[in-house]
């Protein structure tokens, strides 16, 4: 497979000239906003079931009636995120085809597959999110359990499908450019490309943090404000403990992803680490601003790029001094971003070492208030983490939608008017919210309302479960 003339527009295009730079900021700027928004509740997606069904078995094992009031509010949460993540999602899918004419005109048939297997994913979870959501009190326990299972899996693999349409178009594969045109298309081996493992396993993750997380910090502003029942322990430590122990093999993952780039995206990496000049010996830098090709501010760590590369000081990192000016992303955002994703991550790792020092030591949660303080801004910052990592890979992928094949501003609708469009999604999503905001508030409010757990009293559903 051998690459075009870097930017060549491919054949059978029915839209001429260029995009305006502005009607490409404006195409970014909507699809940024919708994707960093949607990502939002496809994490909570991803987690929140899993950690229901938990929940729910627990209540079925134990009999306690705590565990499964948690599972009955954090469902009717579930559902409520099902329905505004559709619509989230459905705008996302307009603007692939709106937005990006020109990608998925010529691409489409090659890195589609993954989208056609995630609208089958969507469908599985919808039909069994109602079911579950219908049957409680209708189905047996168990039964109703193992309706949980398909909403699990199907969310899973939902992000895993969509995940791996965005790996292709980082690693383009399943297909050959003969004289401009695409032929031989694959997709399996379009879907399955050698950025599929680490961006779908990394995301995935960064999912179950997310659900973990920001579902605990809701129970730590409740101890926070004195409300120390079983009813928010239980709801604070189960979905902290989880993220907490997911936390470790994430920070793992993110260091394959970062080898992996060494490799296959050197001039991402490069701008990770606001790395110009090719050599070996490379520092680490934490923090700085990239200003003409040195790094200001930062913090070095001598040879630690090398030796995180290749395991020697020795190794040769490839610098941006390799690539063309107009081929090299924007380091400042990028190295930001990427600093930020892994400063909140190892935070919330020692968050969650100090959680297990005291649990082994006390067999209670620290007995610092400072510790429930941080605790209930971990959902905040996971979130923030998720969207400084989304910036690295989009943003560090830049000027390319396809990588080395299609340039963004090449891919982007040339109609004029896409900032009018930009300005109604804006809206849109003010609105959506505003909307889930309430919703969730008033559910949250009146599960602290009504919990018979709150003074240790079992649920009658709790009771008809022993």
């Amino acid at each position: 497979m051998t690459a075009p003339t870097a930017g060549a527009p491919l054949p059978g295009l029915w839209l001429s000239g260029p995009a305006s730079p502005l009607d490409v900021v404006a195409a970014r700027s909507q699809m940024a906003l919708s994707l960093g928004w949607h990502i939002i509740l496809a994490c909570l997606g991803v987690g929140l079931p899993g950690l229901t069904a938990f929940m729910e078995w627990r209540g079925i094992r134990t009999g306690d009636g705590t565990y499964t009031e948690l599972a009955h509010r954090w469902a009717k949460a579930m559902g409520v995120l099902f329905a505004i993540g559709a619509v989230s999602g459905t705008i996302l899918s307009f603007e692939m085809g709106l937005l990006w004419p020109r990608l998925m005109g010529s691409w489409g048939h090659v890195f589609g597959l993954p989208f056609a297997l995630e609208g089958f994913a969507f469908f599985t979870e919808a039909i069994f999110v109602g079911i579950y959501l219908y049957g409680w009190d209708r189905l047996s326990p168990r039964a109703h359990l193992l309706t949980a299972v398909p909403v699990f899996v199907s969310g899973v693999a939902s992000a895993f499908f969509v995940v791996c349409a965005n790996a292709w178009m980082n690693q383009p594969r399943g297909f050959d450019l003969v004289n401009g045109r695409i032929t031989h298309v694959d997709p399996w081996r379009a879907m399955f490309n050698p950025a599929t493992p680490p961006q779908t396993v990394h995301m995935i993750l960064a999912a179950f943090m997310v659900a973990g997380f920001l579902t605990a910090s809701v129970y730590a502003v409740g101890l926070v404000r004195g409300r120390g029942d079983r009813y928010h322990r239980l709801g604070f430590l189960v979905p902290f403990t989880f993220a907490a122990i997911v936390t470790p093999f994430q920070l793992v993952v993110g260091d394959w992803a970062a080898r992996f780039l060494a490799h296959y995206q050197p001039a991402k990496l490069a701008a990770l680490e606001g790395l110009y000049r090719t050599g070996s010996h490379v520092p680490l830098h934490v923090g700085g601003v990239y200003h003409n090709g040195e790094m200001l501010y930062a913090v070095a760590i001598p040879n630690m790029l090398s030796i995180l590369v290749g395991e020697s000081p020795d190794t040769v990192v490839i610098g941006l001094d390799r690539f063309p000016p107009a081929d090299r992303p924007p380091v400042t955002i990028v190295h930001l971003a990427f600093d930020t994703m892994v400063g909140i991550g190892t935070g919330l790792l020692l968050l969650g070492l100090w959680l297990l020092i005291s649990w082994w030591r006390l067999r209670d949660l620290p007995r610092v208030r400072w510790f429930l303080w941080l605790a209930s801004i971990a959902g905040a910052a996971a979130v923030v983490a998720l969207e400084a990592g989304w910036v690295v890979t989009e943003v560090g992928r830049q000027p390319w939608v396809v990588y080395g094949y299609l340039r963004t501003s090449d891919a982007a609708n040339p109609a004029p008017g896409l900032y009018g469009g930009l300005i109604i999604v804006g809206v849109v999503y003010v609105v959506l919210t505003i909307a889930s905001v309430y919703v969730l508030r008033r559910l949250a409010r009146r599960g602290a309302d009504v919990a018979p757990q709150e003074h240790g009293v079992p649920s009658e559903r709790g009771a008809a479960r022993r």
